[in-house]
């Protein structure tokens, strides 16, 4: 086994364990933390006078839009399965997650652009799967 390769798998088990590495790491410390947020956002919006409510709102939606535009940002940065650091794909996928907070806050552009996200990156996996197998670059 040469180093690149020890490295490969280092770098594989650390992905795939933990928050892993590089854009792993960014994608789902971006998942973790934004998802349970809305927790602590409800609360707040209890807490605060009525005409703040509204604004409390739209700073979280502003928000989910964020990560789900870094999510974007990633693929792009990693756009061929091949090129992509083990695992990223399923953390791309993770994006999804997004459509919880989405819907209890009442957040149409998040309840439907994190599944429509979910469901482009497992299409992009399997049309790239698909077009490997039968040999096109």
């Amino acid at each position: 086994m040469d180093l690149r390769s020890a490295q490969r798998i280092a770098e594989a088990e650390a992905a795939r364990t933990g928050l892993g590495t590089g854009p792993n790491r960014r994608l789902r410390l971006t998942l973790f933390i934004g998802m349970p947020l809305v927790f602590p956002v409800i609360g707040i919006m209890v807490l605060v006078p009525k005409f703040l409510r509204d604004e409390v709102l739209y700073i979280y939606e502003a928000g989910i839009i964020g990560c789900l535009l870094h999510y974007v940002w990633v693929f792009a940065k990693y756009p061929r399965y091949a090129s992509r650091p083990p695992y990223l794909t399923r953390d791309l996928a993770m994006g999804g997650g997004f459509y919880l907070p989405s819907l209890m806050l009442g957040f149409w552009p998040g309840m439907i652009a994190a599944p429509a996200w979910a469901l482009f990156v497992g299409i992009t996996y399997a049309v790239e799967g698909m077009r490997e197998r039968h040999g096109h670059r």
